[in-house]
Formats: C-alpha cells, structure tokens, sequence
C-alpha cells in the first residue's frame, strides 16, 4: 500500500518547476483556530496562494496515508480533526492506519520535503518554551526548519515562549532568520517584540537569492521568514503580555505542560481579548500565505 500520496496538482506542479505553498493541516482543525474561523482560514489562506500564482499543497494524515495536496471534498474531515502529528509521529500514524493525523509544523516540513516541495507557510511557530533550563522543552518545529531545506514563513514564534532562546537555538543551528520588512522578531498577534533580528529583506529575490546561496554553500538547512501580522490586525503588545502571564500562571497551578500549553493559552488569550486575537491570527495566517506564494513563484 502507498503510504506517501501526493496530489496530481501538486506533483505536476513541482515537475513543471511552478511555485507551491505547503501548508500545516493543524491551525485548519479544532485544535488550531475554533469553528467556524478555521474553514474561514483555510480557505483564506488557499486563496491568497492561488492569487499569488501557486499551488497550495495542504498536508495531513488521512487513514493512514500521508497526504500532500488534498482536494476540496476532503476538508470537511481536516476541520472536524483532534489528533495532532508531529514528525515523530508520522512513522507511527501511517503504521497504525490513523483514521486522522492534523500536521504540526515539524509533520508539514518533514512532507513537503519528501515531495519536493520548497516553501512552507505557518501561522507561528514552536520553539524554546520558557523555563527549557529545568523542562528540556524545546519543539521539534525548530529541530525540522533546521533539518529540511524549505523556506518557512510565519509570523515569528507564538508569543508564550522564550524567544530570544528560540532565536539562540536557530542560530546554533545555522537558520538564517530573516525579517521581512521589518528589523524585529514579530510576536505573532503583535507586529513587533522589541527583539533585534539579524537580518532583513525586502522581497522575495532577496529570499531565494539566499536560498540559491544555500545551495552553493552545501549548507542543507531551512530559512526562516518571519512576516509581522498587518498593522490594522495586530493587537496591543501590553495588552497580549497581560493576557499571556495570567495565562502561564495559570497553566503552571494547573500543571499544563508540553503540547497542551498551546491552546490553553490561546485560548485565554483569545478571552482576554473578548475573541479579537481570532481575527488577527485570521489576518497573519492569510498574509503569510500570499508571501509565501510570492517567494514560491
């Protein structure tokens, strides 16, 4: 049985040398963004890529087959989804015949690769959690950017982790870490965190002229495109940082480590906000796709 199936779209797509957006399946289910908003994102995000001129190529674990590229008929069963799979479990969910795997970002990128993909668009990435001194908790996104040579677009780091951490752990590992049109690390909701990035571009040329430098240097890794979510989307940084330590605080009486931090504290902040983080996490997921496409094509 095959267990690696990518669409005709996508795989004619990638023979032809025509741009292609990978896409994670997790922020499209109930585990990323609430009902109704997370058909309301994919089909935003698959929109933006189409207008871009390329191809999106959502990834997911469907009876047990990876999937790359899916069609329209089979969304209904990525938004009703509640199991996530994380590169680590990929090997397990195609073995086990999983009814439903949503794709994390680690999950995604090890996929795309494996199709020949080489543009990735997310809404924020994992990374270091913070007290990673007395946990070890470090996410296994940061580990496949490094690994998988794609360009991965977001919108920084979710908000709730130890970013300059994050950001030491990309540069260890030699991930160029890029600002687009901005010289600080965005915060997700915010457009901006007061953190310095090391370098900046100003279009998709210099992009994949990194890229291209990649190549030439034999160097293997991934790059990082970090896009601040619109202005008129964003939210208040102070606003969003009272929100998160109330929520952390929060999450540590209650002993919510791990993968569970994530959408106990987006979900608090999105009550903090009386639901205006939904739309701002909307606006970033749709935004980063239409960079991506235009760094695809």
């Amino acid at each position: 049985m095959t267990q690696l199936v990518v669409s005709d779209e996508v795989r004619t797509a990638v023979a032809e040398g025509r741009g292609v957006v990978a896409l994670e399946s997790t922020i499209f289910s109930n585990l990323g963004l609430p009902s109704p908003h997370n058909a309301e994102a994919l089909s935003r995000c698959e929109a933006a890529i189409r207008d871009g001129g390329a191809v999106p190529a959502v990834t997911a674990v469907l009876d047990g087959v990876a999937r790359v590229g899916l069609d329209a008929s089979e969304h209904e069963r990525i938004l009703g989804a509640a199991r996530k799979a994380a590169a680590r479990d990929l090997p397990v969910a195609m073995a086990q015949g999983w009814e439903f795997g949503a794709t994390t970002v680690s999950a995604s990128l090890t996929l795309a690769a494996a199709a020949g993909i080489g543009v990735f668009a997310t809404g924020g990435i994992g990374g270091v959690h913070r007290g990673v001194e007395v946990t070890g908790d470090v996410s296994a996104d940061l580990g496949a950017i490094a690994a998988h040579p794609l360009v991965t677009v977001c919108a920084g780091a979710k908000v709730f982790l130890d970013l300059p951490r994050t950001l030491e752990w990309l540069e260890t590992a030699g991930v160029p870490v890029l600002g687009w049109w901005t010289d600080e690390l965005p915060g997700f909701t915010t457009p901006t965190t007061g953190i310095a990035l090391p370098h900046r571009v100003e279009s998709a040329e210099e992009v994949r002229a990194v890229v291209e430098a990649i190549r030439t240097l034999g160097m293997g890794t991934g790059v990082l495109v970090t896009v601040p979510v619109p202005t008129e989307d964003g939210l208040d940084p102070a606003e969003i940082d009272a929100a998160l330590t109330s929520a952390l605080e929060d999450a540590e009486r209650q002993g919510i480590t791990g993968a569970a931090i994530t959408p106990f504290v987006l979900e608090r902040i999105a009550t903090a906000t009386e639901g205006r983080s939904v739309p701002a996490n909307l606006a970033l997921a749709e935004n980063n796709a239409r960079v991506a496409a235009d760094i695809a094509c």
